[in-house]
């Protein structure tokens, strides 16, 4: 039996976990599972931060999951900008948890990768190499979007999360 892997999103001043997300929609609210519709990304201002992990909550069969990667796929477009603290090497921020804003977050300022890393790009216990073992969370992605005021609202772009199953 494969794991089973889950994406959980945390939100509010006291860190409320939502598991099993089903959209990793940005915009100009704190919430899981976003309408960007009802809560669109104003040109010029930043969306709210997301924090979101990779949760393993069962190995099945596996012995050891590994070897994170996280990217986007599609045009935000304008001169807007996707921002994250995953990187490859000693681009890689580990982040505790904050309350999400639209200001800029220290340490998240790697391009979002628009393709699949050559490499983990998500840590777990703060380093990229360390899998999990048994049932457990990945290090927080942070990631937030950055738009220009001569920007127009209305792109779609879709995450992927990627790691290693070890039998």
């Amino acid at each position: 039996m494969a794991a089973t892997i889950e994406i959980c999103e945390s939100n509010g001043a006291g860190e409320t976990v939502s598991h099993n997300i089903t959209n990793t929609n940005m915009g100009n609210t704190d919430a899981v599972n976003l309408d960007p519709v009802a809560y669109p990304i104003t040109p010029g201002n930043r969306t709210y931060a997301k924090y979101q992990r990779i949760h393993v909550t069962n190995l099945g069969t596996s012995s050891k999951i590994d070897n994170l990667k996280i990217w986007r796929t599609g045009a935000l477009g304008g001169s807007a900008t996707h921002v994250t603290n995953a990187g490859t090497g000693a681009d890689y921020s580990a982040k505790s948890y904050a309350t999400p804003t639209a200001s800029s977050i220290a340490d998240v300022d790697n391009p979002m990768p628009t393709s699949t890393p050559a490499s983990a790009n998500l840590g777990i216990a703060g380093d990229l190499v360390t899998g999990l073992t048994a049932t457990g969370y990945s290090d927080y992605l942070v990631h937030q979007i950055i738009t220009d005021a001569g920007d127009i609202a209305g792109s779609t772009s879709t995450m992927s999360f990627q790691y290693d199953e070890t039998a």
